[in-house]
């Protein structure tokens, strides 16, 4: 039977020969006893250096010490700059402007002239006034001059009373006349000197409206320009209704409040000045105060309608515990920070915190002076750890240990807190 099944294996095609010793082999491969693990292997499988239930190398951290300093507490606030006075220029006079004396964007002084109106129809007015006002001076001092000889006369009883009475009256009505010319002078001088426009402040001009030629009307609704005062400048900002106590109690102390503007991302201090006044309710439809600062501006690094970041100083707490907010972990039991203690263990730290500025943060128990708490590398920490202290932001070559914050996907919680 062997000899039959040989010959007809024999008989098969050369390729479906091959099909069997395959099938062989590869049992013969599957039931073969595995490989047995490599020293290396056995070592890292039975908790050695390096593997996951072994010892772990120092991690890499980057930390920082627990100062002792003042602290100042400040309430933060989105402001727009605003001008302390906005004026529009216009005619206060009509005719036609004949000459514009400003630069658009220049600094102008309160008085200075700005534009010329043709000035000749208001010098003929101021003639005019003058003359009349001599013509009644001189009638007036006629009439006296008559009124005294009549009262001579009357005293001898050569004319009679009514004749006396009607120069009296006379007299009385130049008088009048003479007060009517001498008012009629002033608003001619008046309208003469309006003729000349002047920056009623101190200030920045804006962008020209009117040109030379243009025909005027008397306080005509076109503005000639916009000035506005940038010096000093003001800064309009608002707080939460439940800082208004705060707020009072720094006013009631007597100082002045530092109030500082700094840049839309809040890298530069742009001016420092102080709280100037505030509003006299709170806005029930937003719970805020309306809060202005002034700042002197003398580099005008502040501009109107600018939009800044303001930090209204309301206390400084002298010499407490700073350490970086950075270094602040949170975990399901509170606040706590990684320290690094003897021979470079790291120690589970609780805290109790107070004020912070987001970048320092007061440390009411926990801390002291002096201590090193860890800044980065705090993902993989736990209890007891060695760690290696680094200088600035070198990495090591294992990114999981970077000491950059936390990984992506991983939990707040911290090892060694107890949930």
């Amino acid at each position: 039977m062997l000899r039959s099944l040989a010959s007809r294996f024999l008989k098969l095609p050369r390729p479906l020969q091959a099909v069997p010793v395959i099938v062989v082999a590869a049992a013969l491969w599957w039931a073969w006893p595995a490989e047995s693990v490599s020293e290396k292997g056995r070592s890292a499988a039975a908790g050695g250096p390096g593997g996951p239930g072994g010892p772990r190398g120092p991690v890499p951290v980057r930390v920082a010490q627990v100062v002792q300093a003042d602290f100042a507490v400040y309430e933060k606030a989105l402001g727009t700059v605003t001008a302390l006075n906005t004026v529009n220029v216009r005619a206060r006079v009509g005719g036609e402007l004949v000459k514009v004396l400003f630069e658009e964007g220049q600094m102008v002084k309160a008085g200075q002239l700005l534009a010329q109106i043709d000035p000749r129809p208001y010098e003929v007015a101021v003639q005019q006034a003058e003359g009349t006002l001599l013509q009644n001076q001189a009638q007036l001092k006629n009439a006296e001059i008559d009124l005294a000889r009549y009262r001579g006369l009357y005293a001898e009883q050569s004319i009679a009373k009514q004749t006396l009475d009607t120069q009296q009256a006379l007299v009385g009505q130049y008088q009048g006349t003479l007060k009517s010319n001498q008012a009629t002078l002033a608003e001619a001088r008046l309208n003469l000197q309006f003729s000349q426009i002047k920056a009623p402040i101190s200030g920045r001009v804006g962008l020209r409206q009117l040109d030379a030629g243009n025909l005027l009307a008397a306080n005509d609704s076109t503005v000639l320009a916009v000035i506005t005062q940038t010096q000093p400048i003001a800064v309009a900002f608002t707080l939460p209704e439940g800082q208004v106590p705060a707020l009072r109690a720094a006013q009631r102390r007597g100082a002045q409040l530092l109030v500082e503007a700094w840049d839309r991302n809040e890298q530069n201090l742009l001016a420092s000045g102080t709280l100037h006044s505030l509003d006299n309710q709170i806005d029930s439809a937003t719970g805020t105060l309306k809060l202005k600062a002034q700042f002197a501006n003398a580099d005008e690094a502040l501009f109107p309608n600018q939009f800044v970041n303001v930090r209204l100083r309301l206390d400084v707490l002298p010499q407490v515990l700073l350490m970086p907010t950075a270094a602040v972990q949170f975990g399901s039991q509170g606040n706590f920070a990684f320290v690094v203690g003897e021979s470079d263990k790291v120690r589970v730290q609780r805290l109790e915190l107070g004020a912070s500025d987001g970048r320092q943060t007061v440390v009411l128990d926990g801390l002291k002076a002096g201590e090193r708490v860890i800044l980065e590398g705090t993902d993989r920490l736990r209890e007891g750890d060695a760690v290696d202290v680094i200088d600035g932001l070198s990495a090591p070559a294992d990114p999981s240990r970077t000491p950059s914050g936390e990984r992506k996907g991983q939990s707040l919680k911290r090892p060694g807190l107890g949930g």
